[in-house]
């Protein structure tokens, strides 16, 4: 089957195909705009779907491949060139294709000529979650590596501490108080949500230091 080529992200649904359990992904990027050879590879397989993504790599929200993750089901197909259009990173690919295993769909990529079903699809998928460790324990080394020479230098000073919002006072005894919730808090604050549980917590530790009497620190000075 030939597919038109156009420049919008899309659905091709062909009904003419009764298997539906065949799907394919396609995605380019918004400055390399041709769709038309990944289609064409797809021409001779008989797909009834096709998602067809037009997004920057960058973009971590894919709509269509959000979409075909919902559509697909136990024992279906998915079909890609090559697993550069799967996915952004070793990270990204290996979280694909993690979830697609666990809904019992595998995944054939054209290029590389792989079943992810298959004993050296299963392998590949494991070297590539093993250089993904590799990769990941080397930066966080460097990382660890470059804070101790910092540290020893006197310039590391780590994160800058942030400043409870000047309405925090008033916002967390609503909080407290359970008049609002945690999400209406860290709307009106402008917060993160790690950032205002931070916060909370910083309050709760506070205010069980302020409560021990001179009395009860006196007794537990007197046991340590």
């Amino acid at each position: 089957m030939m597919y038109n080529v156009e420049n919008t992200s899309r659905i091709i649904t062909n009904d003419d195909y009764p298997d539906k359990t065949r799907v394919g992904y396609v995605r380019v990027s918004t400055v390399d705009q041709n769709e038309a050879r990944q289609l064409e590879a797809f021409k001779d397989l008989n797909l009834y779907k096709i998602f067809v993504e037009k997004i920057s790599t960058r973009e971590s929200n894919r709509p269509m491949l959000r979409r075909m993750m919902e559509y697909i089901r136990d024992g279906d197909t998915v079909y890609i060139k090559d697993f550069s259009r799967l996915a952004r990173s070793t990270k990204d690919l290996l979280d694909i294709t993690e979830s697609l295993s666990k809904k019992g769909v595998k995944i054939v990529s054209l290029k590389e000529n792989l079943d992810t079903e298959t004993p050296t699809g299963k392998l590949m998928l494991t070297l590539i979650g093993a250089i993904y460790e590799f990769e990941r324990e080397n930066i966080l080394e460097r990382q660890r590596e470059g804070i101790a020479i910092a540290k020893s230098q006197g310039k590391f000073k780590g994160r800058k501490e942030i400043d409870r919002p000047g309405q925090w006072e008033e916002i967390y005894s609503l909080y407290k108080n359970r008049d609002i919730t945690g999400t209406e808090a860290m709307n009106r604050l402008g917060l993160k949500r790690n950032t205002f549980y931070k916060f909370v917590k910083k309050e709760k530790d506070e205010d069980k230091g302020s409560s021990k009497t001179p009395e009860t620190a006196k007794v537990k000075a007197t046991k340590n």
